[in-house]
C-alpha cells in the first residue's frame, strides 16, 4: 500500500513537471543567451492569457511598424475592467524600448508565468501591467552585431524604431505613433510605479545591475523623499539578501567611476522624466553589458519581484503620497525650469570596482583605458546625488492657446490636461512673451534641431482672443506636463523641440530704397526713436558702420515690424 501511494505521488509530480515545462520561455529552453523573437513573444502570453484567468494581454494603440502595441495584465482578481482609480496599486513595465536590451523581455515572460503558477508569491494588492516590446520596429529588425560592447544575446533587436526615432527620447515631443500609444497607456491607468528595462553602456565594475531613480525633487519633495529615503533602499536591501549588489546607474563615460560620478538627470523627454511629470515613482534598471545574458535577467527578474513585493506593502501610502505631492505645484508658487547639479553636496557611496589602467594602443597612434578585472576593489567613491535649482517661475493660473495651435493643443489633450474653451470673442490681461535669445543645435537630434539656452522677455498686455480659444488651468494633476512643455526656457519645452519655429521667421519684409524714406519720415515724427538710433551708433562702432543694421533696427522698432515675430503665441493667466 505504501509503494502504491509513493508511486502515485512520483507520477502526480512527474505530470505537473511535465505540465509546468510547457510554460519554459524560449530563453528557458535555449544555452542561457538566447532571447525570444517577436513572434514568439506574442505566442507565449497569448498561451497565458488563454490558460490562466489571471492573465489578460490587450491590443492599445499603433506602433509607427505597424503592429498594434499590446499590455500584459496580471490581477490576481481576475478584473481586467479597471482605470486609474482602482483601489490597488498599479505597476507599469515598459520592456525592449531599446530592444537590442532585451532583458526586461525574458524576464517579464517568466515574472508573469511565475505569478501565474503560484511560484512566487501572488500580490493581494497590486496589478502589473507590461508592455512586452515597447519598440516593435526595432525589435523585428534583428540581428547580432550592433550592440557591439554587449555579452550577449546571441541575437537581439535594434536601438532606432520602424522610423530610426530612439524612442527614449521621443516622450514630451511624441513624434511616433510608439508614444502617443504609451501616453494612452499611461494616461488610462496612471500607474503608482513604473519600471523602464534597459542594458547600460559605459564603464566596467563588478555590479550587475544599476538604477536610475528618477531625481527626487523633480518628482516633488513629498513624494521624492519617500522614494529616496524608503521605497529605494529597502528595494536595494531586498535585492542584497538575494546576493545582488547593485549602485546607482554609473553616469560615466569619461575618466573611470573610482573619480566619482553624478546622478543621471532624466529630463521629459526619457521615460522616468515623463512619468515623474505625473508623480509617479520611477526606476530605470540598467544591467550591465559585459555581464552574461543569464545573469542579467535573472537580476532584472529579482528587481521586478522586489519592487511588487515592496509595493504590495505600502500601496495605501504610495497612494497617499502621490497625492500629497500634487499640492506642491500649485498657482503662485515656485516651480525649477532648470536644474543644475550642486557640487557643493558630495556624498560617499561603498562601490565595487575594477582597476582602471592605461596602455598604448595596439590599434592607432594614442593610448587607450582598460579595465583590470583581475584587480577588483571595494572603496568609497565621491557620488553627486543632489541638484539645485537653476532657473525658476511662478506657477500662472493658466495658460490661454489660440486655437490655430492645435499640433500642441492635440498633444496636451492626448495627456489627459483639462480644459475649457471661450464662450465668446474677448479681451484678457495676460503675461505675454517675446523669444529673447536662443541657440539652436548644429546636428540633428531625433529628427530635430532642437533649441537651448532660450530666454524670455515678459509684458503684461490686453490680448484679444477668439471665440472657441483654449484656457488650460493649472489647478490640476497635470501641472507640471503643462509647465515644462508651454514655458519655452524649460529644457524640453514645446519651443525647444521646433514646434513654434513658424514665429522664428519674419514673413514679411521692405525694399531697402523704399522703406529709407518712410524710416526717415517716421523718425522725424518719433524724435525720442531717432535719439535713441544715434545714441546706439555712438555706442556700438559695429552698429555704426553697418547701414543695413541701423535700418533694420529702425524697422524693428517701427509700427511696420510685424508683431508675430518672435512673439510667443502662448499666454499666462497671472492675475
Amino acid at each position: 500500500m505504501r509503494f502504491i501511494k509513493l508511486a502515485v505521488l512520483l507520477f502526480s509530480t512527474m505530470l505537473l513537471a511535465q505540465k509546468n515545462s510547457k510554460y519554459d520561455t524560449y530563453f528557458e529552453k535555449g544555452n542561457g543567451n538566447q532571447s525570444a523573437d517577436y513572434a514568439e513573444i506574442l505566442r507565449y502570453y497569448q498561451e497565458l492569457d488563454t490558460d490562466f484567468e489571471t492573465i489578460k494581454v490587450k491590443n492599445m494603440g499603433l506602433t509607427d511598424s505597424g503592429e498594434p502595441l499590446q499590455i500584459v495584465i496580471f490581477n490576481a482578481d481576475k478584473e481586467f475592467n479597471f482605470d486609474a482609480t482602482s483601489s490597488k496599486a498599479i505597476i507599469l513595465i515598459n520592456n525592449g524600448i531599446h530592444p537590442g536590451e532585451p532583458d526586461g523581455i525574458d524576464a517579464s515572460m517568466q515574472l508573469y508565468r511565475d505569478l501565474a503558477l503560484g511560484k512566487i508569491k501572488i500580490p493581494a494588492n497590486v496589478i502589473l501591467i507590461a508592455i512586452p516590446v515597447y519598440n516593435i520596429g526595432g525589435c523585428l529588425n534583428r540581428n547580432s552585431t550592433t550592440r557591439v560592447n554587449q555579452d550577449g544575446p546571441e541575437a537581439y533587436g535594434f536601438r532606432g524604431n520602424a522610423r530610426n526615432f530612439d524612442l527614449n527620447r521621443d516622450f514630451i515631443k511624441s513624434d511616433t505613433k510608439n508614444t502617443l500609444s504609451f501616453v494612452e497607456i499611461f494616461q488610462k491607468y496612471n500607474p503608482d510605479v513604473f519600471i523602464d528595462n534597459h542594458v547600460s553602456n559605459g564603464a566596467d565594475y563588478q555590479y550587475t545591475l544599476t538604477y536610475i531613480m528618477t531625481e527626487p525633487k523633480k518628482l516633488g519633495n513629498t513624494l521624492g523623499d519617500y522614494m529616496k529615503n524608503e521605497v529605494t533602499p529597502s528595494i536595494t536591501k531586498d535585492l542584497q539578501q538575494k546576493k545582488i549588489e547593485t549602485t546607482p546607474y554609473v553616469n560615466v563615460w569619461r575618466g573611470t567611476p573610482d573619480e566619482g560620478f553624478q546622478q543621471f538627470f532624466d529630463s521629459p523627454r526619457y521615460t522616468t522624466g515623463y512619468t515623474s511629470l505625473f508623480n509617479s515613482i520611477g526606476f530605470v534598471v540598467e544591467t550591465h553589458m559585459l555581464k552574461d545574458y543569464a545573469s542579467r535577467v535573472k537580476a532584472t527578474y529579482e528587481f521586478m519581484t522586489s519592487t511588487i513585493n515592496y509595493v504590495d506593502k505600502n500601496y495605501k501610502t504610495i497612494k497617499n503620497k502621490r497625492l500629497e505631492n500634487e499640492k506642491q505645484f500649485e498657482p503662485q508658487k515656485k516651480y525649477t525650469l532648470k536644474w543644475e547639479i550642486d557640487s557643493s553636496k558630495i556624498t560617499k557611496i561603498p562601490f565595487l570596482g575594477y582597476e582602471g589602467k592605461i596602455k598604448k594602443s595596439d590599434l592607432t597612434s594614442g593610448s587607450r583605458l582598460y579595465y583590470d578585472q583581475q584587480i577588483p576593489y571595494s572603496k568609497s567613491i565621491p557620488f553627486l546625488a543632489d541638484f539645485k535649482s537653476a532657473q525658476e517661475i511662478t506657477i500662472p493660473n493658466g495658460y490661454l492657446i489660440p486655437q490655430g495651435f492645435w499640433p500642441v493643443i492635440d498633444l496636451l489633450k492626448a495627456n489627459n490636461l483639462k480644459f475649457s474653451r471661450l464662450k465668446n470673442d474677448t479681451i484678457i490681461v495676460v503675461e505675454s512673451y517675446r523669444i529673447a535669445d536662443y541657440s539652436t543645435s548644429k546636428n540633428a537630434y531625433e529628427g530635430h534641431y532642437a533649441h537651448y539656452n532660450t530666454k524670455v522677455t515678459s509684458s503684461t498686455i490686453k490680448m484679444h482672443f477668439k471665440k472657441g480659444d483654449y484656457l488650460f488651468t493649472t489647478q490640476q494633476k497635470g501641472v507640471k506636463f503643462l509647465l515644462e512643455t508651454l514655458e519655452p526656457a524649460a529644457v524640453d519645452s514645446y519651443f525647444n523641440w521646433n514646434f513654434f519655429d513658424t514665429i522664428l521667421q519674419q514673413k514679411e519684409g521692405y525694399s531697402d530704397y523704399v522703406f529709407e524714406d518712410l524710416a526717415n519720415d517716421y523718425l522725424n515724427k518719433n524724435p525720442d526713436l531717432r535719439a535713441k538710433l544715434e545714441q546706439k551708433k555712438t555706442e556700438d562702432k559695429a552698429f555704426a558702420e553697418n547701414p543695413e543694421a541701423q535700418l533694420d533696427w529702425v524697422h524693428k522698432n517701427s509700427i511696420y515690424y510685424e508683431k508675430a515675430h518672435l512673439q510667443y503665441p502662448i499666454y499666462r493667466i497671472v492675475e
